[in-house]
């Protein structure tokens, strides 16, 4: 593994060659683009407009991904409580305040470029499922997502994780059974564990603009920390098609109250989504936060 190790650390250094040879200077933005919010706080930009932002920035794309049979749990949680333990001013939906644990498979990461050339170097961090521990944010760069903890079942992306792109991951076994007329789900960490169930409406469809839906789902920039200096990097996907979790229970969340976060208490589960997923989702290469 020694050919993915070092390619994944090159990621890491201070600049990039664009396509004319010239060297680019990472998590440094320059000029204003879709995804810049700038003073406007309830700005946050659609699929298309991610898209386009990451289409005008050469090379920008790194990997390819299918994110499938996903379940989002979402908990309104306290400013207040939650503020002391994140790095970046929290965005909020008319003065409301939100974590969502994503649950789901991903399949097929690949280059984007080389194709089957070069599918053998990301062969074995390729398939695995995660749960997202997450929160939502505004900086300079983007609204976006904080990726809070990461819990996945695939040891040598564990390793790789906190090193290149900053992500808090965390080893955990995970079962899903999220393609089934009343998904379910068990992780189980060193924190904890999370067991949940629930049915689901038969009608998926995008979020509706403006609405809780869309900020809570539609977001593509990620900011981490849990590397040597604070990174985000970009994504693009279709919208997601999702549909209401209806009957959702909480058999056991004891990874909740194992985080230890003030702002636990007090959390109340506030909508549940589930979704077939996307694919060929789009993901830069990380940038440093500036």
């Amino acid at each position: 593994m020694t050919i993915l190790r070092d390619l994944y650390q090159s990621l890491d250094q201070p600049g990039s060659i664009d396509e004319q040879g010239k060297r680019s200077q990472q998590g440094v933005v320059d000029d204003l683009t879709l995804l810049n919010g700038g003073a406007d706080d309830c700005f946050r930009p659609t699929s298309a407009e991610a898209k386009r932002a990451m289409e005008q920035r050469a090379g920008e794309t790194l990997f390819l991904a299918d994110w499938v049979d996903a379940v989002f749990l979402h908990f309104e949680v306290s400013a207040d409580l939650l503020q002391p333990e994140v790095p970046f001013k929290l965005d909020q939906f008319e003065g409301r305040c939100f974590v969502s644990f994503v649950a789901f498979t991903m399949r097929r990461l690949r280059f984007k470029a080389g194709g089957r050339l070069t599918r053998w170097i990301t062969a074995p961090v390729a398939n695995h499922r995660f749960l997202n521990l997450r929160t939502y944010v505004r900086h300079k760069d983007g609204p976006g997502i904080f990726f809070m903890k990461e819990w996945l079942d695939n040891r040598l992306a564990v390793k790789l994780g906190p090193a290149t792109f900053g992500l808090p991951y965390h080893s955990a076994k995970l079962d899903y059974d999220h393609d089934s007329i009343c998904p379910t789900g068990r992780v189980e960490t060193e924190d904890g564990i999370l067991e949940y169930g629930g049915g689901k409406s038969d009608e998926c469809a995008p979020a509706l603009p403006g609405s809780l839906n869309e900020f809570l789902l539609e977001r593509y920039i990620a900011y981490t920390s849990a590397g040597r200096r604070r990174k985000f990097f970009r994504v693009w996907h279709r919208p997601w098609e999702v549909a209401e979790m209806t009957d959702i229970t909480l058999d056991n969340q004891s990874l909740l109250e194992g985080l230890k976060g003030a702002w636990v208490k007090g959390a109340r589960l506030q909508a549940a989504h589930q979704t077939t997923g996307v694919t060929d989702v789009w993901m830069s290469r990380p940038h440093w936060v500036t």
